[in-house]
Order: structure tokens, then C-alpha cells, then sequence
């Protein structure tokens, strides 16, 4: 599957009219950094940071960056910090379908490629899907049409009780990770697009085959094969008369300047027995 263009832009989360101080406070204190932690960080003093939180002194825009990285401000907002200090903003936002994202496009499409027949794709911040290999075409078979409607999302896919829940084994584990992960970036983030889609899927209802495996044990789960000692919590799904069994890995691109390209993940989910291998390699042999 090609890499499709993001959606519309998503707003900053930061709230207009307020200045640079008040929001570099909120950041600061959401990081539960102290003003003298903050100001060692940044090579800068206390009575500085103080200053600049109160509105009496004015940061240059190399201090608001500073200081944006120490927090681990979100590139998005750190364009937004700097337009409420009366800077234009630092970081690009260009659209995945921009000629100059080209070599993005293609060394992504290249990587989940060459991971098939394992699942692979790629999210932007919201789990908007934006590309996906055939290993996750492979598992969204029987998936309701309404879901399959671009633009797909990851965790509607995951968790709808017409997606993929119905099959996931693990159901209750997994989708208590999902929730705990998405609670995770809405504290980092402040995302409210992001906060209104775990708010969706976390009242999805349980699908009735997890209420009526929660009296079965591990020789249940697994049709009496002996269980695999696993190293993380894995994914373990039904497909074709089979429980597979898959460890995700989440990766994101190192110092990006570009907003787009700081948003995006590309999640590649990693056969966890060698059942799950064999079953896998036996698709394209």
C-alpha cells in the first residue's frame, strides 16, 4: 500500500492570545521541572526563567527553543511558543506528498516492504494510517467495510468491536496497553484530536468472545501447545484457524525539523513463536 498524504493540518494545542511565559510555565510545570532545574538545563538562571514566565522579560527566539527542547516540547508547539513570543515559526510542516518528502516516502515504503510477510505501517499522531505493507492487509481480512473507509485508523481498526478486537486473544491486555500508551501521549502532548480518540475507542464495547474466554486457562488459549515464554506482551490474534503471535516495535525519526515528519511512527509488529514464523513464511514460499 502507497504512503497517502496526512489528513488536514492538525491545530497546535496550545491556546491562542496567551503569551510565551504562561505557556512556557504550563510546559514546565506539566514536566514538573523546577525554574532553577530549567534554567541549569538551559544554561540560563532562575530569577531568568522567572522573568520570562511573568511576562517581564522577553526570551529571544534561540532561548525559546532552548528551552522548548529542555522541556521536550512537541515540535508543533514549539512553533506555536515561538509565534506567542512574536517570532515566525521554526519548523516546516510539509505535506507527505510534497515532492521534497520523496526519499521520505520512498525509504518508508522501501522498510515496511522489505519487512513483509511481517506486519508493518506507518501513523501519523493521531494513528491516522498512512501506509501499510500486505502483512497488515493479511490481518484486516473480515474487518467491516465502515472501518476499512479512508482514512483508516490504527486504533479503531484495533479496537472496534466490528475490527480486529473479536480476534485478539489477549483482548483485555492489549487494549489496556493501547489505552495506557495513548494516556501516555496525551500527557506529553496535550493533543486534543488525540484525547477525543482514546475517549472513542476506550468506551468500545468488550467484544462478547473476551467475556466468554475469561473463565479459559493458558492450555485453552493456545489448543494445549505448551506456552511460549514471551520477553514483552505480545499481540496474540486469530487468523485462519491459528492464534499468531506478534511483539510491536514503535520507531519515530531522530531531531526531525519538519512537523509532519515528527509525528509520524512506523510500528512493525515482530513474530514472537516460531509458529507464528512458520505460518508467516509458508504465505510467500
Amino acid at each position: 500500500m502507497s504512503i497517502v498524504a496526512a489528513g488536514p493540518t492538525r491545530p497546535s494545542t496550545t491556546p491562542a492570545g496567551k503569551g510565551v511565559g504562561p505557556l512556557l510555565r504550563g510546559w514546565r510545570e506539566q514536566r514538573r521541572v523546577s525554574q532553577l532545574e530549567l534554567a541549569l538545563r538551559a544554561d540560563s538562571s532562575a530569577r531568568h526563567i522567572s522573568f520570562i514566565e511573568t511576562g517581564r522579560s522577553r526570551p529571544s527566539e534561540e532561548m525559546v527553543l532552548r528551552l522548548a527542547e529542555h522541556l521536550d516540547v512537541p515540535v508543533r508547539e514549539r512553533n506555536a511558543l515561538l509565534l506567542a513570543a512574536g517570532y515566525a515559526p521554526h519548523y516546516p510542516e510539509t505535506p507527505l506528498d510534497d515532492p521534497s518528502m520523496d526519499a521520505l516516502r520512498q525509504g518508508m515504503e522501501r522498510l515496511i516492504q522489505g519487512y513483509e510477510p511481517y506486519p508493518a505501517l506507518v501513523v501519523d499522531a493521531t494513528y491516522t494510517v498512512l501506509a501499510a505493507n500486505r502483512g497488515i492487509t493479511m490481518l484486516l481480512e473480515g474487518v467491516s467495510e465502515s472501518l476499512l473507509t479512508p482514512p483508516l485508523n490504527a486504533m479503531r481498526l484495533t479496537l472496534h468491536p466490528e475490527g480486529l478486537a473479536p480476534r485478539i486473544r489477549n483482548h483485555r491486555e492489549w487494549r489496556d496497553h493501547l489505552l495506557a500508551q495513548m494516556e501516555r501521549q496525551i500527557a506529553l502532548d496535550r493533543s486534543e484530536p488525540l484525547r477525543a480518540l482514546y475517549e472513542e475507542v476506550a468506551a468500545y464495547p468488550v467484544p462478547e468472545q473476551e467475556r466468554e474466554r475469561e473463565g479459559e486457562g493458558e492450555g485453552e488459549l493456545d489448543g494445549g501447545v505448551e506456552p511460549v515464554p514471551y520477553f514483552a506482551l505480545p499481540l496474540q490474534i486469530e487468523h485462519g484457524g491459528r492464534v499468531l503471535s506478534f511483539i510491536s516495535s514503535i520507531s519515530t525519526f531522530n531531531t526531525p525539523m519538519d512537523v509532519t515528519v515528527a509525528e509520524l511512527a512506523i510500528e512493525t509488529f515482530l513474530p514472537a513463536d516460531p509458529a507464528t514464523v512458520k505460518y508467516l513464511q509458508s504465505l510467500v514460499s
